[in-house]
């Protein structure tokens, strides 16, 4: 036998997920869901100001996921699947944005007659 280490010999360390980490993320995504209903249910806020806070709650809140749940980081072992989930957000975001802005520029050009 040869006295270099083998696959099974060598020691990754991982990251295991812990009940802390479960429930900090429980508690970030529970408060980031509280957030947005009071401001709908309560009408505190204007309504373009509301759109804006449950807008960025619910993009904290796709954070809180990937990062707790998901585990997603930029450690070794995760930072592909990091740079493909940011790849598929992108282009989620040209797709959406793309037909919106064309279903803006068909409105507008339907209503040049009128």
């Amino acid at each position: 036998m040869s006295s270099s280490p083998t696959h099974t010999d060598q020691h990754i360390e991982s990251h295991a997920p812990t009940l802390g980490a479960y429930l900090t993320g429980f508690v970030l995504a529970l408060i980031l869901t509280i957030i947005p209903f009071s401001l709908v249910a309560t009408g505190w806020l204007p309504p373009v100001a509301t759109l804006i806070g449950v807008a960025l709650a619910g993009v904290a809140q796709i954070l809180v996921h990937l990062r707790f749940f998901l585990h997603l980081d930029m450690s070794d072992e995760q930072r592909w699947n990091t740079i493909f989930a940011a790849f598929t957000t992108v282009i989620l975001f040209v797709l959406v944005g793309g037909t919106l802005w064309l279903f803006y520029s068909l409105k507008i050009r339907m209503m040049i007659g009128h």
